[in-house]
């Protein structure tokens, strides 16, 4: 069925209308029809925020993502040994791993992988390890990894039942992997999924998850879920507010109290989440599974 229709309000890198479907039976939301992979560089284009996250852009929000994250990071790495290896996948600009290198373990290897050029150039020039290249695609070893991370990926990729088990095979036996994606199963879902929520991301999330959906795709893949939870994040919340904004035409100083700069809104949509995020209606998905 069909869950939402937009456009792309926030890079407006087409003149598209995109449609959402929801699966009936395990309640997968994903775009159809879809671009191509070849698009690629039209739908992220290089002012795409993941592509260069940094404190000189993004200032007081870049500080304290900083510090939740690294935080958040640093508890799921607990129990990891000195000579721990870590993955991060679809990595981007390497945020969380200059995170990792900078607040975690200094014997731990941090490692990147990314499809972007752009965000590979970025991370290694400050200094962090990054290949290019895809979870299906890579020369990565088999069984070399402690921990890997998904982090607001898994919703970008075309073939998620492809990319589980190409992490599965580079963790080592018992290793872990931490996905973290938009819920489809939040508030901000429901009062936005028909058009202008901040999750669809209109067009480049292809596949958003819900729990029952991302336990079924990991048990296919060859792994087993230790944890699935939500946490918190005020990003959708604000992003759908602004998406309705770009639509209704409303004036430019509006719309920019609603996005990943505007400190208030962010500050008031992070305590509403805090509230539902007890509910068990986070608007993040966190799972952490476990290699078989």
């Amino acid at each position: 069925m069909v869950a939402g229709v937009g456009e792309d309000f926030e890079y407006r890198t087409s003149p598209d209308i995109f449609v959402a479907m929801q699966c009936n039976s395990c309640g997968l939301v994903y775009l159809n029809p879809r671009p191509s992979v070849s698009e690629f560089e039209r739908i992220y284009p290089l002012s795409y925020h993941a592509f260069d996250f940094s404190a000189e852009e993004f200032g007081f929000v870049h500080k304290v993502r900083s510090r939740l994250e690294a935080n958040r990071l640093l508890a799921l790495c607990k129990g990891l040994g000195d000579d721990a290896k870590i993955l991060d996948v679809g990595c981007g600009d390497g945020f969380h791993l200059r995170l990792l290198r900078d607040f975690g373990n200094k014997n731990w290897t941090v490692e990147g992988l990314d499809a972007s050029e752009k965000a590979v150039e970025v991370a290694n020039k400050s200094g962090i390890k990054v290949h290019l290249g895809t979870a299906e695609n890579n020369d990565l070893p088999e069984n070399t990894y402690d921990l890997a991370f998904l982090i607001q990926t898994i919703e970008h990729v075309e073939k998620p039942n492809e990319v589980l088990p190409a992490i599965c095979r580079v963790l080592k036996p018992n290793g872990k992997l931490v996905i973290v994606t938009d819920n489809t199963d939040s508030f901000d879902f429901k009062l936005f999924k028909n058009g202008y929520w901040g999750g669809y991301h209109f067009p480049r999330h292809w596949n958003l998850f819900n729990c029952k959906a991302l336990t079924q795709l990991a048990e296919n893949s060859g792994f087993e879920v230790a944890e699935m939870t939500t946490i918190v994040s005020p990003v959708n919340w604000v992003y759908s507010i602004h998406n309705a904004l770009v639509d209704a035409n409303a004036p430019k100083f509006l719309i920019n109290l609603f996005t990943l700069k505007s400190t208030v809104s962010l500050g008031v949509f992070t305590i509403l989440d805090m509230i539902l995020q007890k509910l068990g209606k986070g608007a993040l998905l966190r799972a952490t599974l476990r290699k078989i």
